[in-house]
């Protein structure tokens, strides 16, 4: 249906009648005094007595239309459409991604091409976050520091620009996974308690921080937040020597990683530890995340609005042309 914002404007429609009225007030009363009788201005009839028939004021009607047109617009009208539902499913999935310098390792394919882990997991979690359609989502990333870098928002896209744009070891080359949850509770604990979820990613173990995992795992339990932790990172690597191929060594790039601490993350509360060792197994980790039953929440609808106050503004446009258009054809036949 149609709507006016600002319906008060229509009672501005007779202000040019009304001036006219007064101007025209003015005018003759000015005359009166100074011409006390019209006899010597009356107009001379033609030869067969009659008066010249007076022309139709189209230009009067025009002048009214533009007024009117614009009058309209000033009104700002608006259609409304029908209630859309919103596609939600009640989920409010918090990411926390650890971006220490650690995840520049090289250990992990993608393409048949050896790349750092943080490519990895942004090509894996860019596709599980386009799967989330309906879902709110949020985004913490993390190193020495701990940064809140998207609140929940059904803006998934925002979220995954986000995320492709967050460089290795711009929040410090430590691990603060204590830090990474306390904020994550902080801004989960406003949801409902049957629909807070923490997916947090990590490569190593926490070294640094204010808020040590363990306690940080039990506000979160407290919050009645589940934490799903994932350890990424090889478990084997061959380390050229400066002899080339001859003399290079295996290594265990992921001897860092603290395997006990989250998956006590993740038993306490509620949540399950997964190990990542490839692309491959992150992305089947994702997948299993990815089948977590949604929870009900109130549908959430909103009415599409369209302005219309261009259409009576082209209106008038269009008419003042044509007035222009009248105005150059009288001068042209003077």
């Amino acid at each position: 249906m149609i709507e006016w914002i600002w319906p008060y404007a229509f009672a501005l429609a007779p202000l040019p009648f009304l001036a006219r009225r007064l101007w025209r007030s003015v005018v003759e009363t000015q005359a009166a005094l100074t011409v006390p009788s019209l006899d010597a201005f009356q107009l001379h009839a033609d030869t067969k007595g009659e008066r010249p028939a007076r022309r139709f004021p189209f230009r009067m009607l025009l002048l009214w239309a533009i007024w009117l047109a614009l009058v309209t617009a000033a009104a700002r009208p608006q259609w409304t459409g029908e209630p859309v539902l919103l596609p939600t499913s009640g989920r409010d999935l918090m990411l926390a991604v650890d971006i220490s310098g650690s995840m520049g390792t090289e250990d992990m394919e993608l393409g048949s091409q050896l790349v750092d882990r943080l490519v990895v997991v942004k090509s894996v979690v860019a596709d599980f976050i386009g799967a989330r359609q309906g879902d709110r989502m949020g985004l913490i990333l993390f190193g020495t520091n701990a940064y809140l870098q998207a609140p929940l928002t059904f803006d998934l896209q925002t979220v995954d620009r986000l995320l492709m744009e967050a460089p290795v070891g711009i929040a410090g080359g430590k691990t603060a996974i204590g830090d990474a949850i306390g904020l994550a509770v902080k801004r989960l604990r406003q949801r409902p308690k049957s629909d807070r979820v923490l997916i947090l990613l990590t490569d190593g173990a926490n070294n640094v921080g204010e808020v040590a995992p363990d306690k940080a795992a039990e506000l979160a339990a407290g919050e009645d937040i589940r934490i799903y932790t994932i350890g990424v990172g090889a478990d084997e690597m061959r380390m050229p020597s400066i002899f080339g191929s001859f003399g290079s060594r295996i290594v265990n790039p992921s001897a860092d990683l603290d395997e006990e601490t989250l998956s006590h993350i993740a038993g306490t509360t509620g949540g399950r530890y997964f190990r990542a060792r490839n692309t491959q197994g992150l992305t089947e980790v994702y997948a299993i995340i990815d089948g977590l039953e949604p929870v009900e929440q109130d549908p959430e609808t909103y009415r599409p609005v369209a302005a219309l106050y261009h259409w009576p503004m082209g209106l008038a446009w269009l008419l003042a042309c044509g007035l222009l258009l009248l105005d150059f054809r009288s001068a042209g036949r003077g």
